[in-house]
């Protein structure tokens, strides 16, 4: 049984430090009996991020869309796990405004983090909770997942304007937040890439290697799981050497990244 000493443990083994800015992906089955759950997991984590941030997205974009255009804070139930469907509604949290990839977030100063994503215009714009990871030298610890779960590569693709990476038909979301308040988003870009036949997250593991080699990625565990422990600016740093240098979209079919991209 993993304990709250276990998990704190953890963290300050892995480089994590009390005020850190660390946003968590996980698989919790991974990991095995957790005591209190997804639950326990937040509050170790949160009691040692006592001077930082934990960012656990809660996203829905498999329920928001052109055809059902609504966002209720207060009641939308994330799409991506156990972690999230916990931290979207915990009263020690708050929840983000953004439609589709909102975050929880839990420490002081949570809720100016998370002010203004019910104007975000796509997923992960300059500005946003998770884009903000890069300024801020935050972490992302990808828990029993890989890169294919690790959204905050959603927010670089948006830095560096790579190109096909959003829908250029756009609707407006109707935003309900925690008073019953609507408010309504400017026209909205979904996650669309024409040339690939899927998110293009599913080959964001082909940049493994790379972020190996540059040390944006380091590896640990916690209970049975294997975590990624990743430096947000590291990630961004080295996706940015590699897009100068490459003459073709990496990210559209399973593909290794040529090593003089990164070396």
């Amino acid at each position: 049984m993993l304990s709250k000493e276990n998990i704190i443990d953890f963290m300050k083994a892995n480089g994590i430090r009390r005020d850190d800015l660390v946003t968590v992906h996980a698989a919790l089955r991974s990991v095995g009996p957790i005591e209190n759950g997804a639950d326990g997991l937040i509050d170790a984590m949160t009691e040692y991020l006592n001077e930082g941030l934990l960012i656990i997205p809660t996203h829905t974009w498999d329920e928001v869309s052109s055809t059902n255009p609504y966002y209720d804070v207060r009641k939308n139930v994330p799409c991506i796990g156990k972690l999230a469907e916990v931290a979207a509604f915990r009263p020690d949290g708050v929840r983000s405004l953004h439609p589709t990839h909102s975050v929880a977030v839990f420490g002081p100063g949570a809720a100016d983090f998370v002010k203004g994503e019910e104007k975000c215009a796509s997923p992960a714009p300059l500005g946003s909770c998770l884009s903000r990871l890069y300024e801020e030298n935050g972490k992302v610890l990808l828990i029993g997942v890989g890169h294919e779960r690790n959204t905050y590569l959603h927010s670089v693709d948006e830095r560096l304007g790579i190109p096909d990476r959003l829908n250029p038909d756009t609707y407006v979301i109707n935003i309900t937040d925690y008073d019953g308040n609507m408010i309504q988003s400017p026209p909205f870009h979904t996650h669309f890439t024409a040339a690939s036949d899927c998110c293009v997250s599913e080959y964001y593991p082909n940049y493994k290697e790379a972020f190996e080699y540059t040390g944006a990625v380091k590896y640990a565990k916690l209970g049975n799981a294997l975590v990624y422990v990743c430096d947000a600016r590291k990630m961004t740093d080295t996706l940015k050497t590699i897009w100068q240098r490459t003459d073709h979209d990496l990210c559209i079919r399973q593909e290794v990244v040529p090593r003089e991209y990164y070396i």
